[in-house]
């Protein structure tokens, strides 16, 4: 059986573990919950409000983002001036207070626009600092709750699209749709692998150096006459470059260009003498008394052509009267034989007979 003394030793380690594991457990709260520190000295101020905005005793008072305090009282003052209808009590570190100027500003911030709210100060530009039992001026803020409503046709889009997306992933679960289809059709997913077998095919037999392709790519004749027509095409460009032949000539020869410039203004010349009625050509072009002498012999040749289509004189007889056309045509024959007869017996008309009384 264990000594009294045994069992009060043992008694003694028990209660220093315990106590040790609950002051463990008391720093781990205090580091989660970000409690002030109960051996730092305290100072308050005070600021005055149109409302709280649902503000809650014990919410963090922060200067400049960093945690200083927090909010120990909210009460109304019943004050008729409405900027002063809430006062606020805040409990921060005396420490801070030499960081704190007089003109700071004090107002509403949150962590994000469903996060929790606090009191944010934002330092001032005075060279005196706000002493304990102080007031800080507060910002004119928007209510946090005008600021979520504000954020709800946002979050409405969000959650819109967000069904949207859903939905559309929905199809493509039931193999609805084409990107449903390249997932869940089974056949669709065959003839892929089909194509891309061909494809492997096509680029096995290009590699080989067979077809078309394959001979452009491995063929070392085919490379071969490429730099044969390059290497013709550098030696016609030198040969340009150094005026041979007529192109060559064209870009290099000094005597041609100005021959072609003087042929330029010649022609430049040529066209400014018409334009200015100079020459035949000009008088054609510019003279109104040519013109209506032309447009006057023009009119009696076709009051002529139809004078002879109507029959009308020689001419017209001739292209419209159809006796006198076989008249010509039968005086034409009897020529014609009369030029073969005399061909055929001269002596029958060279012949002289002389008579004598």
């Amino acid at each position: 059986m264990p000594s009294s003394q045994k069992v009060a030793w043992s008694q003694l380690r028990v209660g220093i573990m315990a106590i040790a594991a609950l002051s463990l457990l008391a720093v781990l709260i205090f580091l989660m919950t970000g409690a002030d520190n109960p051996f730092q000295e305290k100072a308050t101020l005070y600021t005055y409000m149109m409302d709280s905005a649902a503000m809650t005793e014990g919410s963090a008072v922060r200067l400049n983002g960093i945690l200083i305090g927090k909010v120990k009282k909210i009460e109304i003052t019943g004050d008729p001036d409405n900027r002063r209808a809430v006062r606020m009590t805040l409990q921060v570190d005396r420490g801070a207070l030499p960081l704190i100027p007089e003109d700071s500003i004090i107002g509403f911030s949150a962590e994000n626009v469903l996060g929790s709210k606090f009191l944010n100060i934002r330092r001032g530009a005075s060279q005196k600092t706000v002493a304990d039992g102080g007031t800080l001026q507060a910002r004119d803020d928007k209510d946090f709750l005008e600021v979520v409503q504000s954020a709800m046709p946002l979050l409405d889009s969000l959650q819109s699209i967000l069904r949207r997306i859903d939905g559309l992933i929905g199809h493509i679960e039931s193999g609805r749709g084409n990107l449903g289809r390249l997932i869940k059709d089974e056949q669709l997913y065959t003839r892929i692998n089909d194509t891309l077998g061909d494809v492997r095919e096509i680029t096995a037999a290009v590699r080989q150096g067979k077809g078309t392709i394959g001979h452009l790519v491995y063929d070392e004749g085919l490379y071969a006459d490429l730099r044969r027509t390059l290497a013709r095409f550098d030696r016609l460009a030198e040969g340009l470059e150094r005026g041979e032949g007529t192109a060559g000539k064209l870009l290099k020869d000094p005597a041609l260009y100005d021959e072609l410039r003087g042929t330029s203004k010649e022609l430049h010349t040529l066209v400014e003498n018409l334009n200015k009625g100079e020459g035949t050509a000009g008088k054609l072009l510019r003279d109104e008394a040519l013109h209506n002498r032309i447009v006057a012999t023009l009119d009696r040749v076709n009051s002529t052509i139809d004078r002879i289509n109507a029959g009308q004189g020689t001419l017209g007889q001739l292209m419209t009267n159809p006796a006198l056309y076989e008249n010509l045509t039968a005086t034409s024959a009897q020529m014609s034989a009369l030029m073969r007869d005399f061909r055929a017996n001269p002596k029958k008309f060279l012949t002289i007979q002389l008579k004598l009384f």
